[in-house]
């Protein structure tokens, strides 16, 4: 037997229910169930900690075990929770969950959504480099000429073992006829290099430098720096109270400088850490003035923190990238001024 179809149309008829109009209907239900509002608590709950904790990160309490400048060092990846609780969210269908988590959101792009975008721009009239070569470098002659390549006008190197420094002074001669190493710090410029000297950051061997680089447009004061390292560790906690130290040295000698100055180096911290204030709080970050995303920098293999630096002051950055990986444990930075 033949079936028969039957379409209806005209008033009488049914008609497919736009997209739009079956999403507000879906939606003003859900705000309508009570239940909406009182499920999902512990979602909504995390995500107003999560929120807090971005807020108010400066105020977190640094007395036992650093927990601060550690929580601080990697504050940007607590925006990871955020598509984790939206799911937890709609399958709790908690309007609660949904909007503590919609604040979580807004806090973080407050805080890192200019990080996300690219700041660089065309200028420049002086190109620098910095990178924290690593003493155990199985290759500080290939390392040596992949920094050279970037075209750098200055170059910083730290973490120098003092048998590998002949190596690279011979691997970098043909492009930088200026060097100047203190410790386990160096410079070397296309530019003439004059007062080079160790500054004193309390660690009672030589791990930072202050060189004039006589450019084209004026001296410049260029300062690198290797703050002591820091561990996490189960019975200490963030064990930074030496890098803290020395970060304070650091920053009363840069206070002091009448030149335009360039920072360089291995901080061991971030500019969210409250730690590093006596330096980041004089200095302008290149990165986060003219990068191009965040510019993690540490470890190289996989990059979870910006803690090599190039800051300013005095000095206008024009971009700030990293440069491709060496055969050390950091990545090398890099970053175009205008002087």
């Amino acid at each position: 037997m033949a079936q028969a179809y039957v379409t209806e149309t005209g008033n009488g008829g049914s008609e497919p229910e736009p997209s739009g109009s079956r999403f507000l209907r879906r939606l003003t239900g859900l705000l309508k169930d009570r239940g909406t509002w009182r499920r999902g608590v512990v979602v909504a709950s995390v995500a107003v900690l999560i929120a807090l904790v971005m807020i108010f990160h400066a105020e977190l309490p640094n007395d036992i075990g650093n927990t601060g400048s550690l929580i601080e060092t990697f504050l940007p990846w607590l925006g990871l929770a955020v598509p984790v609780l939206l799911a937890g969210a709609l399958w709790r269908r908690s309007a609660t969950a949904l909007l503590a988590v919609t604040l979580t959101a807004v806090v973080w792009v407050n805080l890192f959504g200019s990080l996300v975008t690219d700041k660089s721009g065309p200028g420049g009239n002086l190109m620098v480099a910095s990178h924290n070569v690593d003493a155990d470098n199985p290759d500080p002659r290939g390392t040596a000429a992949s920094v050279a390549r970037a075209g750098a006008d200055v170059l910083a190197l730290t973490e120098l073992k003092p048998s590998a420094v002949p190596v690279y002074e011979q691997a970098l001669a043909a492009t930088y006829p200026f060097h100047a190493v203190e410790g386990t710090v160096g410079v070397w410029s296309k530019f003439p290099l004059t007062s080079s000297q160790p500054v004193d950051i309390k660690m009672g061997w030589t791990r930072a430098m202050r060189t004039t680089v006589e450019t084209r447009r004026g001296p410049i004061a260029v300062y690198v720096a290797h703050l002591p390292s820091v561990r996490v560790k189960l019975d200490a906690g963030f064990t930074a109270n030496q890098r803290d130290n020395s970060a304070e040295a650091l920053g009363q000698a840069m206070a002091r400088e009448q030149l335009r100055v360039v920072l360089m180096g291995d901080l061991n911290g971030t500019m969210n850490d409250r730690a590093l204030s006596p330096v980041t709080s004089q200095m302008r970050s290149t990165q986060g003035a003219a990068g191009d995303g965040f510019g993690f920098s540490w470890p190289a293999q996989f990059p979870m923190a910006r803690i090599d630096q190039i800051m300013v002051r005095g000095i206008r950055p024009e971009a700030s990238w990293t440069l491709p990986r060496t055969g050390s444990d950091h990545l090398p930075i890099a970053a175009r001024l205008t002087l």
